[in-house]
């Protein structure tokens, strides 16, 4: 879409490559990785009355003595706005208001798990190797005049195993 409605793209665009042990090991003598797809809203209509979707996903691999009842903990920074439960992206000075979810309705706002918001969590089931994709759901609410532009945001996913 072209002149003033058109829009829009956002990737994360900062990933966390440090994982963190959990307290209680889960992996013990391993070693785990963790990787990003892009999350791309595409283009983007204030005149459309619905929301503007999007999704990405989190890899993590671990290979080692696996625990088989530890867990795997997903979280996410706030971006620049410095609050998660309201999210922005940026352009030339104009803001867009976003947010991230941990669940395919977008009713969990994905963060840190306090003041409202969750973590994702998932079982660390494996003996020697452990892999699994998390999803990360986003939405950009409708009706926002905006100008046209390239707008992002940085955010740090971090994961705790």
């Amino acid at each position: 879409m072209t002149g003033p409605f058109r829009l829009l793209r956002w990737c994360l665009l900062a990933f966390a490559a440090a994982m963190i042990p959990a307290a209680a090991q889960a992996c013990t003598l391993c070693s785990c990785t963790a990787s990003t797809t892009a999350l791309s809203f595409g283009s983007y209509s204030p005149v459309t009355a619905s929301p503007t979707d999007a999704s990405a996903s989190v890899s993590i691999n671990c290979t080692g003595l696996v625990s088989l009842f530890g867990l795997v903990e997903i979280r996410a920074s706030a971006g620049t706005s410095g609050t998660a439960l309201q999210r922005t992206m940026e352009h030339n000075g104009s803001t867009l208001r976003y947010n991230l979810f941990a669940n395919s309705a977008r009713t969990e706002v994905l963060a840190d798990g306090t003041g409202g918001t969750t973590t994702i969590t998932t079982p660390l089931n494996g003996l020697l190797f452990f892999s699994t994709v998390a999803p990360v759901y986003a939405r950009v609410p409708a009706s926002q005049w905006v100008a046209s532009g390239t707008y992002g945001d940085t955010v740090i996913i971090t994961v705790q195993y």
